[in-house]
């Protein structure tokens, strides 16, 4: 593994990778203390409109030009079902109702972080569909046709749900 923090967070001292048994941690020379290098966690809400079409954005940030889920990072502070109500909102203009978890994925399409999403089902409770923040475009697909996705957990979700999984 590649290291990317040469840092203590606590006590500044030089960071190095020990030995724990069957896995390497980053340890402070210094304090001793564990740096542990753990996954940022991601929400995407998705919502279908009355022909059963699953509503995508188009990215203008990373990934630009290509589709998915409406997303967003938790933030530290934040409970899991309100950053997805947030993220949704801020990306969408729609407010939504959260129904259910319907699946969490660790996606490691990114090599410079690894983050776990967790896709929840909603529903549309108020707002005017609009694309916002991240989003150029925003519009409902057909599950057997959506467009080139961003994000291959996306591709997976989606095929989930045309397979009526889980």
């Amino acid at each position: 593994m590649k290291q990317r923090y040469f840092f203590c967070p606590k006590c500044g001292g030089v960071l190095a990778y020990k030995s724990y048994g069957d896995r390497d941690r980053l340890t402070c020379a210094g304090c001793q203390y564990i740096f542990y290098e753990n996954p940022v966690v991601g929400v995407a809400v998705i919502v279908f409109d009355r022909d059963g079409r699953i509503l995508l954005g188009k990215r203008n940030s990373s990934y630009r030009g290509l589709w998915c889920i409406p997303c967003g990072y938790v933030e530290y502070d934040e409970d899991v079902f309100d950053a997805a109500v947030r993220e949704f909102k801020e990306e969408t203009n729609l407010e939504v109702k959260i129904n259910r978890v319907f699946t969490v994925q660790s996606n490691f399409h990114n090599p410079e972080s690894h983050t776990v999403g967790i896709w929840f089902l909603a529903e549309v409770a108020g707002g005017q569909l609009e694309a916002r923040a991240d989003l150029d475009e925003v519009a409902y697909f057909d599950l057997s046709d959506p467009p080139p996705l961003a994000f291959p957990t996306d591709a997976l979700v989606i095929e989930m749900l045309k397979n009526k999984q889980p």
